[in-house]
C-alpha cells in the first residue's frame, strides 16, 4: 500500500483529517515518510542541505560555543548535550571531533544525545558517529513509537502530538547534570496547522484525490493566533504550530539548570503585523519549491516557518531567559570573530583551499547565503545574567 492509499484510507475511515496529520504522515510514516523513506535527500545532491553540508566550521563554532557555556555553568564533571533531529550526524560528528582536539577538559566531561525518530537516519547516525558511539561519547534517545504513544496519552496529549512529544527522551545522566539542547533546522519540520478566514483545513479525498475542505477553528488555534500570530485576511493563510510550541514547553520544564539553542528560518509576531511572512508552507524537492503539498505525498519535503514569538513565549512560560533573536549571522560572526575564524582556515594548506573555504563561510555568514535567513533563539535556565552575556555568540547584535 502506497502512502497515499494509506492516507486516503484513514480520510475514508475517520472522516476529513487535520492538515497537522497530513503533514505527519507525509513526513514521519516508520515506512513511506520523507525522513524514513531514504537519507539520500540530505545534502546538495539532494532536496535540501543544511549549515552542516557547507562546511565542518558550523560544527567546529558551536563546539566552541557549547565549550563556553560549559564553562559559565561553572565546567561542571558532566553535561549533556541533546540534539535534536540530527539527521545524518555531521554536526555531531564535527562537534565532537572538534572538541576531542581542541577543547579535551570539555570533551572529557560530554556525553552526547542525539534523538531521531528515523530507523533509517538512526543507522546512518550509528555509521557516522561509529567511533564515538563505540567510546560512550555519544549515544541515541529514540523510544519506541508505542511507547511515546502510551506516554503522551498518559500526560494528555493529542493524536496529532503523539509521535512529537519529547516526554520519550528519556535523559541518561541525573536531572541536575548541566542539559544544552541543541535543534538546527528542527521546529520547522514540525506539523501545523493552517487557517484561513474560512476556518481550519481539514483534508479529505474524492476518487482518490486530496481536496480541502475547512472547519471552524478551534480554541487553541484563535488563541494561538490572537497571542503570537495573526488573522489571516481575505486571500491568505497562516500556519498555527501548536505542535513546536508544545515541544518547546516539554523541553524547557526538563531542563533544570543548562541552555537551548534554536537555529531555523523564521519570523516574529511583529513582522507578521507588518504584513510579512503569512502562508509560510513550503515543499520542496531536489532545491526547488514547490507549490502543491498533495503530490507525491512522502516524497517531497513541507516546511513552515517558524514562529520565533511563540517559541520565545513557550520557553519563557517554563523559567528560561530568552536573549534578542540574533540572525546565525550575527551569532556565528560573535563566536569566530575573537580568532579570525581559525576554525574554519586550520586544515588549509594552499591559498586555493583558503580560497574555497573563505566562500563557503560567505555562505554560512552574509546576507547572499544562510547568514540572514536563519535566526538563532538562544535561552537559559538558572545561569547567572552577567555569566550568559559574557558568551561570545551574543556578543553581535545586542
Amino acid at each position: 500500500m502506497s502512502l497515499r492509499e494509506k492516507i486516503v484510507q484513514e480520510i475514508r475511515e475517520g472522516g476529513p483529517i487535520p492538515f497537522s496529520r497530513y503533514m505527519e504522515m507525509c513526513l514521519y510514516d516508520r515506512e513511506q515518510g520523507y525522513y524514513s523513506r531514504n537519507v539520500e535527500q540530505f545534502g546538495k545532491a539532494g532536496d535540501f542541505y543544511t549549515s552542516s553540508d557547507v562546511h565542518a566550521v558550523f560544527g567546529r563554532l558551536l563546539a566552541r560555543q557549547f565549550d563556553e557555556m560549559w564553562r559559565v555553568l561553572g565546567s561542571p564533571p558532566q553535561i549533556e548535550i541533546l540534539e535534536l533531529g540530527p539527521g545524518r550526524g555531521l554536526f555531531a560528528r564535527d562537534v565532537l571531533d572538534w572538541s576531542e582536539k581542541k577543547f579535551p577538559e570539555f570533551f572529557s566531561a560530554l556525553r552526547y544525545r542525539l534523538a531521531e525518530r528515523s530507523s533509517a537516519l538512526r543507522e546512518r547516525l550509528q555509521a557516522t558517529l561509529e567511533r564515538h558511539f563505540a567510546a560512550g561519547n555519544a549515544s541515541l534517545v529514540m523510544s519506541s513509537v508505542a511507547a511515546e504513544r502510551q506516554k503522551s496519552a498518559a500526560h494528555g496529549v493529542s493524536r496529532g502530538l503523539e509521535g512529537f512529544s519529547p516526554l520519550g527522551f528519556e535523559r541518561i545522566l541525573a536531572p541536575e547534570v548541566p542539559l544544552i539542547v541543541f535543534a538546527n533546522e528542527f521546529f520547522d519540520a514540525l506539523p501545523v496547522e493552517v487557517i484561513s478566514p474560512q476556518g481550519q483545513l481539514r483534508i479529505a479525498e474524492k476518487d482518490g484525490r486530496f481536496i480541502e475542505t475547512w472547519v471552524p477553528p478551534s480554541s487553541d488555534d484563535l488563541e494561538y493566533l490572537d497571542r503570537y500570530s495573526v488573522h489571516p485576511e481575505d486571500g491568505e493563510r497562516v500556519e498555527t504550530a501548536g505542535i513546536a510550541q508544545n515541544y518547546m514547553t516539554q523541553l524547557s520544564a526538563s531542563i533544570q539548570r543548562g541552555f537551548l539553542i534554536a537555529i531555523d528560518y523564521g519570523y516574529t509576531r511583529a513582522e507578521q503585523l507588518a504584513g510579512r511572512h503569512r502562508d509560510t508552507l513550503m515543499t520542496y524537492r531536489q532545491h526547488s519549491a514547490r507549490p502543491n503539498p498533495y503530490e507525491a505525498p512522502g516524497e517531497q519535503d513541507i516546511t513552515a516557518h517558524v514562529n520565533f514569538t511563540a517559541l520565545a513565549a513557550a520557553a519563557e512560560q517554563q523559567g528560561m531567559q530568552v536573549q534578542p533573536l540574533r540572525t546565525q549571522s550575527q551569532f556565528l560572526m560573535g563566536i569566530g570573530e575573537p580568532n579570525q575564524f581559525a576554525d574554519a582556515f586550520e586544515d588549509c594548506r594552499l591559498p586555493q583551499e583558503r580560497a574555497k573555504v573563505a566562500l563557503q563561510l560567505k555562505h554560512l555568514v552574509t546576507p547572499a547565503g544562510l547568514g540572514e535567513s536563519f535566526h538563532s533563539l538562544i535561552a537559559s535556565k538558572a545561569v547567572a545574567p552577567d555569566r550568559v552575556a559574557s558568551l561570545s555568540g551574543l556578543s553581535f547584535g545586542s
